[in-house]
């Protein structure tokens, strides 16, 4: 996985939820709170997310085969889909149920300084993991918000660690509430509503990420300012003089596929064409690195048959729509 795959980020985020999630269970045993097993759960479904992740990126180095002609690249956006399905299930349901057990059934919280010992130390430790991935994301986010960022990001590993850190750090101010107001009042019932709270909002951070890497797995567009870099590589205004319609595909995070017809002269010889062509293509390598596979025709424009052709926004080789905020 290449850096903008955020590994350090990812190794990070693993080490801290190993940790933490042995901790809370721990917590969990000597306190009877409901809220540190959904936590230790849920620590330990983030953790079994990151191995996900480091595995997408592992399987997505693979040559490309004749059965797989563009690569293994899209491996990361699987197995990123994936975390948010464990997160879903494992973390979340998990978590509501619990919650739901102990609203129904309450019982008193024991060793009131194990919970509240943990949940601190794991706020600790997570929010190093959340800065570690603030750091990684910060060179890729350049301008852009962090809503933006996580939308329009085409490597998901980043956005998903960001948005497992954030919603672990919430998680646990919701546990310590649950915890908190359970000892102030001696009713476990809050222990049971700060874990019901606790599975809402991992199923919420679930379902952003399933909509997310699913927009992915269908296939995106480059982005605006890619899209921009390569019209403008690709004409030199002599012998390949406008592009007729072009389309974008990213095989991967850091793969981009371009096909495009393109106007030449239309008393250039075959052999200048095909010249033309091979320029237009490393200049286009040039200034969109990624953009690795590369397929243009040559065409000879005519504003007759244009106008008189069909709706190229609605045929399959019109020209791509402009790329919005999000996915």
């Amino acid at each position: 996985m290449s850096a903008s795959g955020g590994t350090k980020a990812i190794v990070a985020a693993l080490a801290a939820n190993l940790a933490i999630a042995a901790a809370k269970f721990v917590a969990f045993l000597f306190s009877g709170s409901s809220s540190m097993l959904a936590e230790s759960v849920h620590s330990l479904a983030d953790s079994g997310n990151q191995g996900l992740l480091l595995l997408g990126g592992k399987k997505a180095k693979r040559e490309a085969t004749p059965q797989h002609p563009f690569g293994y690249g899209r491996e990361r956006y699987i197995y990123a889909f994936l975390v948010s399905i464990v997160l879903f299930s494992v973390g979340g349901m998990f978590a509501i149920y619990e919650g739901y057990e102990k609203i129904k059934h309450p019982h008193e919280i024991t060793d009131w300084y194990w919970p509240i010992g943990v949940l601190v130390f794991a706020i600790i430790a997570e929010s190093f993991s959340f800065r570690t991935a603030i750091k990684e994301s910060n060179p890729l986010r350049g301008q852009l918000t962090w809503t933006q960022f996580v939308r329009r990001a085409k490597a998901p590993e980043l956005p998903v660690v960001l948005l497992e850190d954030l919603g672990a750090l919430v998680g646990l101010f919701l546990a310590l509430g649950g915890v908190g107001l359970a000892l102030l009042t001696g009713n476990g019932v809050w222990d049971g509503i700060g874990t019901l709270c606790i599975g809402v909002l991992l199923i919420v951070i679930a379902l952003v990420l399933a909509a997310e890497t699913k927009s992915l797995l269908l296939g995106e567009a480059a982005g605006t300012d890619d899209v921009e870099k390569i019209k403008a590589a690709m004409v030199d205004g002599d012998t390949v003089t406008r592009i007729i319609h072009m389309r974008t595909l990213h095989l991967g995070p850091e793969e981009l596929l371009v096909a495009a017809k393109v106007a030449v002269q239309h008393d250039d010889t075959a052999g200048e064409v095909a010249e033309a062509i091979n320029a237009a293509e490393d200049r286009i390598r040039a200034a969109v690195p990624i953009a690795r596979v590369i397929y243009l025709e040559p065409d000879v424009y005519s504003e007759a048959a244009a106008a008189a052709g069909t709706n190229p926004s609605k045929s399959p080789g019109g020209p791509a729509p402009t790329p919005d905020a999000g996915h």
